[in-house]
């Protein structure tokens, strides 16, 4: 859904190999993960329980439990830079791949939407213009969105078709827990909106975040700049809850509460304080 702020971060790239071998099976076997993703901007819960949208540099994909992948849905292999789901309606930005219809926008997508979870794509508004590295949806529906172009909180009320310009928020991340309230992840510190983004104020005692996003049953998970992912309960007390392999390129959770990200070691599930590889990086 998202994209790192350059001063917190620097941009990450992953290198896989192909591993050799004999397959005892006529199958082939998934290629490796950067070579079939390039590098993953989100993650999301998909359209059913143990399945995942992976926003990636070559499009929009499906990973299930098991680590098996499809995609890029509708061979739409665009550039995902932003990413999120708002109720049924998938929304997202970024840049045209190759075969993308022109009718999307160059160089940039503005926003497009998609309301069969992928298969096809519309563009709403901003095309050619604008590429959202940071967008999110509260529970809502409302938009909240940071273009390349400028650190303007933009807001979209009408699914995305009309945008009003806020504050100034130069964020890496944003996140809107269930009772409504925006979260931003910023160099500053952690800051929290309680008027849909018109003012914010520093979250006291939170770890320095890059990466964010709400919980079901309340509170947030995030990243810092060390990859510890921590937690944020309802009442607001943070715990450690794992440490990462590497830089983590995206963090997400399902509405079953599931925590994933991307690391070193490829899409990781996170069960508690317990981690589990769901698709390995080769």
């Amino acid at each position: 859904m998202k994209q790192r702020l350059a001063g917190i971060v620097v941009s990450l790239a992953v290198v896989g190999t192909v591993a050799v071998g004999c397959a005892p099976s006529a199958v082939a076997p998934d290629p490796p993960l950067a070579d079939q993703f390039g590098h993953v901007h989100g993650l999301a819960g998909g359209p059913a329980s143990g399945q995942w949208f992976v926003a990636t540099h070559n499009g929009l994909y499906l990973v299930d439990e098991d680590g098996e992948t499809t995609g890029p849905i509708g061979d739409h292999a665009f550039d995902v830079m932003g990413f999120t789901p708002s109720g049924q309606t998938l929304f997202a930005s970024g840049h045209p791949g190759p075969d993308t219809p022109s009718e999307w926008g160059s160089p940039n997508l503005g926003i497009i939407r998609s309301d069969d979870r992928g298969e096809s794509w519309e563009p709403v508004a901003l095309s050619g213009i604008e590429d959202f590295h940071v967008l999110t949806a509260g529970p809502d529906n409302v938009l909240y969105g940071i273009g390349s172009s400028s650190p303007v909180l933009l807001t979209g009320t009408d699914g995305g078709t009309t945008w009003t310009e806020g504050i100034n928020l130069p964020a890496a991340d944003l996140a809107v827990g269930h009772d409504g309230r925006l979260y931003a992840a910023t160099e500053a510190g952690l800051q929290v909106s309680a008027n849909a983004g018109a003012t914010f104020t520093v979250v006291d005692g939170a770890p320095l975040l890059y990466l964010l996003e709400a919980l079901p049953e309340g509170g947030l998970v995030g990243v810092d700049t060390a990859g510890t992912l921590w937690r944020m309960s309802p009442e607001a007390r943070w715990e450690k809850v794992v440490t990462a392999e590497g830089m983590v390129q995206a963090l997400g959770a399902d509405q079953d509460g599931t925590i994933l990200i991307v690391d070193d070691r490829g899409i990781v599930r996170i069960d508690g304080t317990q981690t589990s590889v769901v698709r390995p990086i080769r």
